[in-house]
């Protein structure tokens, strides 16, 4: 019995849109992936950076006297004043400046809005949160 190719007409114009969507779901996915690396990896230098400034806060009559202290708010002013530097910051969603003892540990969140996957995620957007530690260390 022959086949009536009348009936298939189009499918292989459904077949390439369908391959089309695919790869660009695809492409979408690794170009938003290598953004939220790329924006990880500048947070991460930014709290790095802030967090080893932040770590100078010494209380200098503390130190006079002999022992090491940082001093909150100077810690909190030197990291802040970091991070005011960098033209990425008026960006970000949060900055968290924490004093434990004499150890300093600043949080940063952003978030990173999909690009071509935002078509098929609506808008939503891929947060990124790093932080770093610093400690001043005696030398003798």
């Amino acid at each position: 019995m022959p086949v009536d190719r009348m009936d298939e007409r189009g499918t292989i114009t459904l077949w390439v849109l369908g391959l089309s969507i695919s790869l660009m779901f695809l492409g979408g996915l690794s170009l938003d992936l290598w953004r939220a690396v790329a924006d990880r990896r500048e947070l991460s230098s930014m709290a790095d950076t802030a967090a080893i400034a932040a770590a100078n806060g010494i209380d200098v009559d503390a130190l006079r006297a002999g022992t090491l202290h940082l001093d909150p708010a100077r810690v909190r002013a030197i990291a802040l004043a970091s991070l005011a530097e960098d033209p990425h910051r008026s960006a970000l969603d949060a900055i968290d400046v924490e004093i434990d003892g004499n150890r300093v540990t600043v949080s940063l969140r952003d978030h990173v809005r999909f690009s071509l996957l935002g078509i098929f995620m609506n808008g939503q957007s891929f947060e990124v949160r790093v932080h770093a530690t610093a400690e001043p260390q005696e030398r003798s």
